[in-house]
């Protein structure tokens, strides 16, 4: 078995069903935490698929681009704490 069969039977489907289930938590999140840790495992998945899809098409750019979106998903997770910090001041 070759690297690409690999990533074609068993990594790229378990990020699609990963995708789904995460998807639905991010549905069904009963509080505000709960929508923004499941956007940002979103993100992380699909990192992880632009990530797969560069080494099967042996493009590296996009690999700077999964580098852009893990920046702006770290950026906003950080935004998020910072607001709840000051929420919780506030109350």
């Amino acid at each position: 078995m070759t690297i690409y069969n690999y990533l074609y039977y068993i990594i790229l489907p378990v990020l699609a069903v990963c995708t789904v289930i995460i998807f639905v938590r991010f549905l069904k999140g009963p509080t505000l935490s709960d929508r923004v840790v499941a956007l940002d495992l979103l993100l992380t998945t699909g990192i992880g698929i632009i990530a797969v899809y560069s080494i099967l098409t042996d493009q590296p750019s996009f690999l700077d681009i999964a580098m852009i979106l893990a920046l702006i998903a770290f950026l906003g997770t950080v935004a998020f704490s910072y607001y709840l910090e000051k929420r919780e001041k506030n109350e």
